[in-house]
């Protein structure tokens, strides 16, 4: 029996299909987002880069279908050392409880703030990243047969955001692992895997050479996997873990893992399927949920030329439907980009094709009136 701190935090399925827009919704007791006369109030969070373009599809779709959600937009942006806006979407996401946003730029130099995209996590408690990598009919890859959930522990690991110069020419970067939070993940995953048909959850970690902070992690998936029977569970060395994602991914159903190790296999993945236009996400915690493109690039260099391909923030945006019980758009939605993909004739610049950001769009927009 799951205990009663996280049984509130459960996943389930509730779409006909199983495809990479079904899963992320949140048992109702977890929480109310707020609503107003029927119609939903979601925090919308365009981001840097290619941000206002993807969402940008997403606005356009939901209009078009009368979606009854009504966007409170926030600008906020990484670029250059300003932190404006980060206090007000946060205050938003508090109100609304749901979100859908872009990614935040980081910048790398020592003068630049800390991720925003971090801030938000560690703020408002969205400790799980989902990611969902699965081949799409249509899109061409060199390997087929890919259907993994990566799910990430998101508040602590390398990005606990603790380090200093001890003395000149010495850094210390303190790696935090709890087992709380540990514990709290492990459920998580189990939790998904078990609500949407899923048969193994594989722990990633480097036990082998940080025995105690991952050696914790590792202990503790397998303990909580113990309450589980149903569900097998295995663990992998992190290095290994991203070769035999480039050579064998078919072995991998539920990936569960600490921060970095996530972010490594969540691009690698990425890659596998075709790219990070195509890899829906959320991150969730017991009363948040932020709808944002798994692979998380900001694709500052195509900003404003119309390139972009928005499926992964569409797919996104129809997990975040179906997180809020909207079932019938979210189905309508995403069958309408899964066919257009599947079609062949109107493709966006990274998988091979010419089209722009807006003619991808539009055809979906065609496509829907069709369904």
């Amino acid at each position: 029996m799951l205990s009663s701190t996280f049984s509130k935090s459960l996943l389930r399925s509730v779409a006909a299909r199983r495809s990479l827009a079904t899963a992320a919704t949140l048992s109702p007791e977890a929480f109310e987002p707020t609503k107003y006369g029927g119609r939903y109030n979601v925090t919308l969070i365009p981001g840097d880069g290619i941000g206002a373009e993807i969402t940008d599809s997403v606005k356009s779709i939901f209009k078009a279908e009368n979606v009854p959600i009504d966007w409170e937009e926030i600008q906020v942006t990484g670029v250059g050392n300003s932190s404006e806006g980060i206090t007000e979407a946060i205050n938003s996401l508090k109100r609304n409880k749901v979100g859908l946003k872009g990614i935040l730029y980081t910048p790398i130099e020592k003068s630049g703030h800390a991720s925003f995209n971090v801030a938000l996590r560690r703020e408002l408690d969205i400790y799980a990243s989902l990611v969902l990598i699965k081949n799409i009919p249509g899109v061409k890859t060199r390997i087929d047969g890919i259907d993994m959930a990566l799910i990430r522990e998101n508040t602590e690991g390398e990005y606990s955001g603790l380090e200093h110069q001890s003395v000149p020419g010495v850094v210390e970067s303190l790696k935090i692992i709890t087992k709380y939070k540990s514990e709290r993940i492990a459920r998580f995953a189990y939790d998904f895997a078990l609500k949407n048909n899923r048969k193994k959850v594989t722990a990633i970690h480097k036990a082998n050479i940080m025995k105690l902070a991952d050696g914790l992690f590792r202990a503790t998936v397998k303990e909580v996997g113990q309450e589980y029977p149903q569900i097998e569970y295995s663990d992998m060395i992190v290095d290994n873990a991203s070769m035999q994602a480039v050579s064998w991914p078919q072995q991998f159903d539920v990936l569960v893992t600490p921060n970095l190790y996530g972010t490594i296999l969540g691009n690698i993945g990425a890659a596998l399927v075709g790219g990070p236009g195509l890899v829906p996400g959320v991150n969730i915690g017991r009363e948040h949920a932020v709808f944002e493109p798994g692979c998380r690039h900001v694709g500052l260099d195509i900003k404003g030329r119309n390139q972009a391909n928005p499926t992964a923030m569409i797919l996104s945006a129809s997990m975040l439907l179906r997180h809020l019980g909207l079932d019938e758009h979210a189905n309508r939605i995403s069958k309408a980009t899964y066919d257009v993909l599947a079609d062949a004739t109107v493709r966006t610049q990274d998988i091979g094709g010419t089209a722009t950001t807006s003619e991808f769009t539009r055809a979906i927009l065609d496509k829907l009136e069709t369904l």
